[in-house]
């Protein structure tokens, strides 16, 4: 069974992978491992040496934290209720959608962040 930090910082890793729109061979060839490694990583089956991490946070271009982020610290009464799914960005199609909103030249974009900002306070 894999721990959940262990899960928790591979689909971290996942993340931004996908945010930068690497795939998980060209990470594989920057870290010095074999793809079907990334993929173990990924999905927490193997957990990800301090060293080994250094590298791939040096390859995603994000410091070393940036995969502890959100792992709930167990000092909660009661845990929170989102109004969004827990892995949000483990999805490809919000990453997707992400990507595609960063594509947008910036004055469309505003407009368009107003308009689901307006859109889902009447929803």
């Amino acid at each position: 069974m894999a721990h959940p930090v262990d899960v928790h910082v591979g689909k971290r890793v996942r993340h931004r992978r996908w945010l930068t729109g690497m795939t998980q061979q060209q990470l594989a060839e920057q870290v010095g491992i074999k793809f079907q490694q990334i993929q173990k990583y990924e999905t927490g089956a193997n957990r990800i040496s301090a060293s080994r991490l250094w590298d791939i946070a040096e390859a995603l271009e994000v410091p070393v934290s940036f995969f502890f982020e959100g792992l709930d610290d167990g000092n909660r009464s009661e845990p929170e209720k989102p109004s969004v799914p827990a892995d949000l960005m483990g999805d490809k199609e919000a990453l997707d959608l992400v990507r595609s909103y960063y594509a947008i030249p910036e004055n469309q974009r505003r407009r368009l962040f107003e308009l689901a900002r307006v859109l889902s306070d009447v929803a």
